[in-house]
């Protein structure tokens, strides 16, 4: 901390210093005519002296942060990093005067500078610009972590003294994003995947919205929201768990195809996946229906990793996923059935459960009372870490959501017969992408009969007064734009966070935020 503490007091009396020499260290603006990769990537050698004199009186303008200094006598070396790359500097007393010189040995790693010369290439053969002036455009107060890198014999780039902590890299990112390169590269490919995903949704002519944030009633997933309060209206506001709601209204409306991006919020645990603010991207077709979700799905990640890795093979932390179509279709009870050797269909919801006892599974009493939540459960607890390579995990009880329609091979009549019998399980056209163990998505055929989407709403109200912790609320302005009318629909909800974890080989979603929500110190 006393080394902090000095280093910081050096930089404020070389700042001092620097005012005393009429020099303002943070000016309004500087024109850059160059980055640092155009440079490095144009640049060729003149062929004899007539080229070498022109290649003088070309003056480029390039800025950037100093990221290692080499102070001499007379004449010296610096290098700057730019949102392109890095590029050395050569710096000289007679080409860029003495008071500009004593300026530069105030300089430290970190500071911003522009720099004005022409381009040329080092004895030592690296191309470089021979500053003819400078100007100081930022003097920062905090030194930088000293991130040394190295090449080896073999071309490998070694990198010494790291910004490695992870918790302060989360903290700081300002500073990881400039020391830490390969972070930088990461949200780089954030951004691709997500364009590319605009791309692929787009060619099938779907339109993106925008949908509210804030909620007077939270719906479209079982989850726990955060509960706010507007004082003019004097109303509870609940930030969005999901779009999905407000989506429908515009199928509803007569938007037959569209999609939003939004950051959604739940009031939840955070682990290696989970963070209570993410990304998702959601989309709703008219006329379509779970199976026209899963081909686009997988097409839609498919593009996305061919836009940052030309290829649909992908290392995740030592083992191979190929994202190439088409995907594996499992049902839910088939899984359990391969997995532990017995068919819950034709189980009593008691011997379930006396199975997952004998096999030491947890079960939430509060789900007990379900014998579909009860699958639902023991396939989680059983099935999931076998789903590495992508699989659509397909036909979920209809106890796990109330808003998507039931297996077409139903009859009415059997609906309204099995709805009676406790010990039968109706299963809705509903699937779950997995990839890596991972659930990174959700899918419905939209349930669209206005009576029956009324009655699932009002059993979740029985349900979350029962004791569930995570039901969905009853909406009756989205109950009645059912009764309006929504045709024929699919929606999909695709987790973008986790996807850019599985196509950036990131560990943590932290790593895939720009700034994940941590504790306060």
């Amino acid at each position: 901390m006393q080394e902090t503490n000095d280093l910081v007091k050096n930089r404020m009396a070389a700042l001092e210093e620097i005012r005393n020499m009429g020099i303002n260290p943070y000016p309004h603006r500087f024109d850059v005519t160059a980055s640092s990769a155009e440079i490095l990537s144009t640049f060729k050698d003149p062929a004899d002296e007539a080229e070498t004199e022109a290649q003088k009186l070309k003056i480029i303008s390039v800025a950037g942060r100093i990221m290692a200094i080499r102070k001499m006598g007379k004449a010296s070396f610096f290098q700057i990093k730019d949102d392109t790359g890095k590029i050395q500097i050569y710096i000289r007393q007679n080409d860029v005067g003495e008071q500009l010189y004593k300026l530069f040995k105030l300089l430290d790693i970190g500071d911003i500078i522009g720099v004005n010369g022409f381009v040329f290439r080092t004895k030592m053969g690296e191309v470089s610009v021979h500053a003819a002036t400078i100007e100081l455009l930022t003097k920062t107060l905090q030194p930088l972590p000293v991130v040394k890198e190295e090449t080896s014999d073999t071309g490998e780039k070694i990198i010494h003294d790291a910004f490695a902590d992870v918790e302060l890299r989360y903290r700081q990112r300002y500073i990881d994003l400039i020391v830490n390169d390969n972070v930088k590269e990461t949200f780089i490919k954030r951004t691709k995947i997500i364009h590319a995903i605009k791309r692929t949704l787009e060619g099938y002519n779907f339109f993106e919205v925008e949908t509210p944030t804030l909620q007077s009633i939270y719906g479209g997933a079982n989850a726990k929201p955060f509960i706010t309060h507007h004082n003019a209206l004097n109303i509870p506001l609940y930030l969005r768990i999901s779009n999905e709601l407000y989506l429908k209204r515009l199928v509803v409306g007569g938007f037959n195809r569209v999609y939003e991006f939004v950051k959604d919020f739940r009031n939840e645990g955070i682990d290696r996946t989970h963070n209570p603010e993410f990304t998702q991207v959601e989309w709703y077709q008219a006329y379509g229906d779970y199976n026209d979700s899963m081909n686009l799905f997988e097409e839609v990640v498919e593009k996305a990793c061919l836009a940052i890795h030309e290829s649909t093979k992908v290392d995740y932390q030592g083992t191979e996923i190929n994202f190439g179509r088409p995907w594996k279709r499992l049902r839910m009870t088939e899984a359990i059935a391969e997995k532990n050797g017995i068919d819950v269909l034709n189980m009593k919801k008691a011997d379930i459960i006396q199975f997952m006892r004998d096999k030491e599974i947890d079960l939430d009493p509060k789900i007990s009372h379900s014998k579909g939540l009860v699958i639902s459960a023991l396939f989680e607890a059983t099935c999931e870490d076998d789903l590495v390579q992508p699989t659509f995990l397909i036909d979920h009880p209809i106890d796990s959501t109330p808003l998507c329609k039931p297996l077409r091979e139903y009859t009415m009549q059997q609906l309204v017969e099995m709805k009676k019998d406790p010990e039968q399980v109706i299963f809705v056209e509903r699937f779950e992408p997995y990839i890596n163990k991972w659930e990174l998505g959700n899918s419905y055929t939209e349930l669209n009969d206005p009576i029956l989407q009324r009655a699932l709403l009002e059993e979740q109200v029985e349900r979350g007064r029962g004791g569930e912790e995570e039901t969905h609320p009853l909406d009756e302005d989205f109950l009645r734009a059912i009764e309006i009318g929504m045709p024929p629909t699919t929606g999909v909800g695709l987790g973008v966070d986790r996807l850019v974890m599985l196509l950036t080989n990131s560990q943590s979603i932290r790593d895939v935020l720009l700034f994940p929500l941590m504790r306060p110190l």
